[in-house]
């Protein structure tokens, strides 16, 4: 069966840096575009980040161009996102979710999340 599961969370102070990752296992994964989203206290879900399956294209959200990197590496099934000049708005819950094929970002898998908090 398809899982995702994300490591990385944790806490950090505002202008630093941390490194998610999430391990997919299930089904063949250079064959699906993969994402990141995030939920915020008491706000929606945001699409974060998008990647290819074969990692030659990105896209991400305004709120987060420039300062975050989507990566993937299609040997090992994990997909990373490197956060920098992080800012207390970026404090949410980051999934790592399965691209449903032909739809452009719509998801059908997701992981259980991890939590950033960016806070001094």
């Amino acid at each position: 069966q398809v899982q995702l599961v994300e490591s990385g969370g944790g806490l950090a102070q505002p202008g630093g840096s941390l490194r998610l990752s999430c391990a997919a296992s299930g089904f063949t994964f250079s064959n699906y575009n993969m994402i990141w989203a995030r939920q915020a206290p008491g706000k929606g879900l945001e699409w974060v980040s998008g990647i290819w399956g074969d990692a030659t294209t990105t896209y991400y959200a305004d709120s987060v161009k420039s300062r975050f990197t989507f990566s993937r590496d299609n040997d090992k099934n994990t997909v990373s996102l490197q956060m920098n000049s992080l800012k207390p708005e970026d404090t949410a819950l980051y999934y790592c979710v399965r691209g449903v094929p032909h739809t452009g970002w719509a998801g059908d898998y997701w992981g259980q999340g991890t939590q950033v908090t960016v806070s001094s």
